[in-house]
């Protein structure tokens, strides 16, 4: 069973310095409809403009994914860690007991594009932790790479949660094909580009929940850039 969520669907707030797009219930954006799907609570594509960001805020008992496909992203948090995120990297917090970070454009001109993602942990008072990392384009051309997982599996994040999230770039024309066992579920999401799921075309922005399902294909209309969540 596949039900899409459209990118024009999603709630959208644009505030001047940051223009965000919300598949799920977030912040003023409420919809009982969507509050998110099995573990996966947050999927938020902002974009914020040059000099603006975040200020310092606080989170707790949340997995929080963010990936940068445009400009930089500077990060500072209460551990210490002091980064810069740059096209083609993952960050990765555990905010556990409690963390609290900001996040800015160091740009003076160029917009910062990206998607941040937070998954409910597997349970609640873990030890509040930091990763960020690069996953080179060869390792995931024509290929869903593992990013996280549980477990750190092929030299991926580990994330307090039963759940694999995948990244891909797909060649125009090439499909793609990932085994879903019939306990699990999977999220797709549409960074970039536009693919074809069974007779639906699905385009930048747009997301897909799967379930029932023993595998997923879907094939490039045009070079395209995707992430998938396998979740239990």
């Amino acid at each position: 069973m596949f039900r899409i969520r459209h990118a024009g669907d999603r709630g959208h707030v644009n505030h001047g310095w940051l223009d965000t797009w919300h598949t799920f219930s977030f912040s003023d954006y409420f919809d009982p409809q969507q509050m998110g799907f099995r573990s996966l609570r947050v999927m938020n594509e902002d974009r914020v403009a040059p000099g603006q960001g975040f200020g310092m805020h606080p989170h707790r008992d949340m997995e929080i994914v963010t990936y940068v496909l445009e400009g930089e992203l500077e990060h500072r948090d209460s551990l210490g860690n002091g980064e810069v995120l740059r096209p083609g990297e993952f960050q990765r917090m555990t905010a556990g007991t409690g963390i609290r970070h900001s996040e800015f454009n160091p740009s003076a001109a160029v917009p910062v594009h990206l998607y941040q993602i937070w998954l409910l942990p597997r349970a609640k008072g873990l030890t509040p932790s930091y990763d960020q990392r690069a996953f080179p384009v060869a390792e995931r051309e024509n290929a869903l790479r593992l990013v996280a997982s549980p477990d750190g599996a092929a030299d991926s994040f580990v994330i307090q949660q039963d759940a694999r999230i995948y990244l891909g770039n797909v060649r125009h024309g090439h499909t793609l094909t990932h085994p879903l066992d019939q306990a699990r579920h999977a999220w797709l999401q549409i960074l970039r580009g536009s693919v074809i799921l069974g007779s639906d075309a699905l385009h930048a922005g747009d997301g897909v929940a799967v379930s029932n399902e023993q595998s997923l294909a879907f094939k490039a209309e045009q070079d395209s850039e995707v992430m998938l969540f396998d979740l239990d």
